[in-house]
């Protein structure tokens, strides 16, 4: 007698839920690796009849856009992000490294949601910690001074306990410090598992879209820098938000990979001390050295977060090295980039560092991860490897190629003014950068020589060209 035949155990990506008949170690989909899982026995896709709508389709036209008009959160930098504030209805996830500050600024934002007309005309704020107690939340709302009367505290970790206390408080807004804190009995899995974020991240959205609550959720990241957890969870929020920082220093950036509701272009800067986290509108002197002597190795460039220009200073060091294989360290900048620029140095300038060691760094904690800083670098470089500074009201920008040539960079005008403003007399930019709209050159009577907001400008074709023009500007 011939077998029956058994229906095959079907396995499923916990990532996009591509399905397959065996187990493979990397999804066929999304490409990632390891979230393969054996699921239950392969259903027969069910026919789904139509239902009842819950609103009528009508023409674009009539829809009502006023439910959707932001309102500012009080923090002029976390609204320059947002596209000018938080939106009714909207989903914000926030994510960042452990102490980065992300309470912090959630507890603030919190606050002044809760107080006065500009941060939501007094309406009640509920801030769910799943990570802390609510006694350690309110010794930090002490110290930064986040005390009011319409923001509520609740440590919780169990949605329906979460979705009772947005019934009794009936918030505009809601932070929810983690999602991967908060579980449900309704399905399997610990809390912070792919089926827990899923179902709990659909509940909250549901309820945000439904009561028009602005519900902000903080996210855990992998030590890649990735988001923890499934990657439909940026696909289903509104708002992706980076906070962004080194530890070790006050600065704090936040930016946005998605934004439904504004840019995803802008940058957000904040100062973070013992009393609380404030914005900086002009945070370019904190990536500044100010001395009275030129020092060698180090050079002052421009660099373009979206679209707001700050300067920055890098700064090198090339020492005798007693190594066989000379150390090679960058803090701030790329690895791969700076060694290609020391490549070119070497191969185009005839600047050798074989048998030296070559320390990079940026000032004030801040990443470049521009071309347009490759110039500023190769002059920082060049100038610790011959004991030659560069002057202190002088910048460069472009981007370097193997062939030793200096490329254009986008905004070149935007950054020359904001170096201008804090008054900086000479810069080097790649040559073609000071044209008009139409493409036309500026006119000039020295074609190597011209002025824009105050400023020399001296435009150069290769790397050659600016280490001699770099070096010779008084």
């Amino acid at each position: 007698m011939a077998k029956a035949k058994t229906a095959k155990a079907a396995y499923r990506c916990s990532e996009c839920g591509w399905q397959t008949s065996k187990w493979v170690g990397r999804c066929g989909e999304c490409q990632t690796w390891g979230t393969v899982i054996e699921a239950a026995s392969a259903t027969p896709a069910r026919v789904v009849s139509a239902g009842p709508v819950s609103a009528p389709a009508r023409p674009i036209g009539q829809v009502d856009v006023r439910s959707a008009k932001t309102r500012p959160t009080g923090l002029d930098e976390l609204d320059r992000v947002l596209g000018g504030g938080i939106v009714p209805g909207a989903v914000l996830l926030l994510a960042g490294e452990p102490g980065i500050g992300k309470s912090t600024l959630l507890l603030e934002v919190a606050a002044l949601a809760s107080t006065g007309p500009e941060g939501g005309g007094g309406k009640n704020v509920l801030y769910v910690t799943g990570e802390e107690s609510a006694e350690q939340v309110r010794l930090r709302a002490d110290r930064v001074g986040a005390i009011t009367d319409h923001l509520y505290l609740a440590a919780e970790t169990e949605l329906s306990a979460l979705l009772g206390h947005i019934d009794s408080v009936e918030p505009s807004l809601l932070v929810v410090d983690s999602i991967q804190t908060i579980g449900t009995s309704e399905v399997d899995g610990a809390p912070g598992g792919v089926t827990q974020i899923r179902e709990v991240a659909a509940n909250l959205i549901r309820v945000a879209k439904e009561r028009g609550i602005t519900v902000v959720l903080v996210g855990h990241v992998t030590k890649e820098g990735a988001i923890a957890g499934p990657r439909l969870l940026e696909h289903l929020v509104d708002v992706v938000l980076y906070f962004e920082g080194d530890r070790h220093s006050r600065l704090r950036m936040i930016r946005a990979v998605k934004n439904r509701y504004g840019p995803t272009d802008e940058l957000g800067c904040f100062d973070l001390s013992e009393v609380g986290i404030v914005g900086l509108p002009d945070p370019s002197g904190l990536f500044l050295t100010r001395r009275d002597e030129p020092v060698p190795g180090t050079c002052v460039t421009v660099t373009l977060e979206g679209r707001r220009p700050l300067v920055a200073e890098v700064q090198s060091l090339v020492a005798k090295s007693h190594l066989p294989a000379p150390r090679r360290a960058t803090s701030g900048l790329d690895t791969s980039r700076v060694a290609m620029v020391l490549a070119v140095l070497a191969q185009r300038c005839k600047i050798s560092m074989h048998e030296q060691d070559v320390y990079v760094s940026t000032v004030g904690g801040v990443r470049l991860a521009e071309t347009s800083v490759d110039l500023a670098l190769a002059l920082a470089v060049a100038g610790s490897t011959v004991e030659q500074a560069l002057s202190t009201s002088l910048i460069a920008l472009g981007e370097v190629g193997l062939a030793g040539e200096v490329r254009v960079v986008p905004g070149v005008q935007r950054r020359l003014a904001e170096a201008a403003r804090l008054g900086f007399k000479h810069a080097v930019v790649p040559r073609g950068s000071l044209e008009l709209a139409d493409g036309s050159p500026l006119k000039r009577a020295d074609p190597q020589l011209s002025s824009y907001e105050g400023m020399k400008v001296m435009e150069v074709d290769s790397l050659q060209q600016a280490l001699q023009v770099a070096f010779t500007a008084p």
